[in-house]
């Protein structure tokens, strides 16, 4: 399912965010957005959760305007677009626990019933089990541990399989790993290939410019008010179309 930015307007108060930006991401691919700080990233990855409505422009999933629908409507496109934030909130409670909240709040209550029905007798629910979700991202043996217990990273991989163990359609990260060692980096790298294996569009807001190359299918690059430039990983770092596109890679640009 696409979830698509289609020349977004935004701001707040005077302060302008953007103007015209427009992005777009499809199953099973990742896309990651590149940027300095403060440029809009996270703002943009708002926008596209729909926690957020666009000054102007439209937010478009499966090509339906989603602010033109009924709230109800909405929230059922809400229910399908999972975001993991820079900082993981975890819950009082086991990492089973946690991982099962998206299961819980994100479903809709026949899937929910259809869930717990398997669960008692004794079918999980494949991929989308929050312990295949554990798994994913190497916590499958701390499962019953309590959550307080865990190290920064560890509790950022449990936030990240919170968000996959329902299955959304587009999962949304925000500098995901921009406080972790390498290997819990390399854990959550590892988890969202895995995602993009599922058919899950995945769009990361990154700093690492390293890790966009690595990870990402396409790379829009955010410079001032918009995108500058959107395309194929490769392209982008080697030839890029946009003259700024390059002095940014290289160090040269500073906003």
């Amino acid at each position: 399912m696409t979830l698509e930015a289609i020349d977004v307007h935004h701001g707040y108060g005077t302060e302008t965010v953007f103007e015209g930006v427009s992005l777009s991401v499809s199953p099973g691919e990742v896309v990651a957005i590149i940027g300095p700080s403060g440029v809009g990233k996270s703002t943009l990855l708002r926008l596209l959760a729909l926690f957020d409505a666009p000054n102007r422009g439209s937010i478009e999933y499966e090509n339906q305007a989603v602010w033109d629908v009924s709230e109800q409507r909405r929230l059922e496109y809400r229910r399908r677009i999972g975001m993991v934030f820079q900082e993981a909130s975890l819950f009082d409670a086991s990492v089973r626990r946690n991982a099962e909240y998206g299961l819980r709040v994100r479903r809709s209550w026949t899937d929910r019933l259809r869930h717990e029905l398997s669960s008692l007798v004794g079918k999980t629910n494949g991929t989308g089990d929050a312990i295949d979700a554990l798994e994913t991202v190497g916590l499958r043996e701390q499962a019953d541990q309590d959550a307080s217990s865990l190290s920064g990273g560890e509790a950022q991989r449990v936030a990240f399989a919170r968000a996959l163990a329902y299955e959304p359609d587009i999962l949304l990260l925000d500098e995901p790993t921009s406080d972790l060692d390498p290997r819990n980096t390399a854990v959550i790298e590892d988890a969202i290939l895995e995602a993009r294996r599922r058919g899950i569009g995945v769009v990361i807001a990154t700093h690492d410019m390293h890790q966009a190359e690595r990870i990402a299918d396409r790379v829009a690059v955010l410079l001032g008010n918009d995108i500058i430039e959107v395309g194929n990983t490769e392209t982008v770092f080697e030839n890029p179309t946009d003259e700024r596109t390059r002095k940014f890679i290289e160090g040269e640009l500073i906003y």
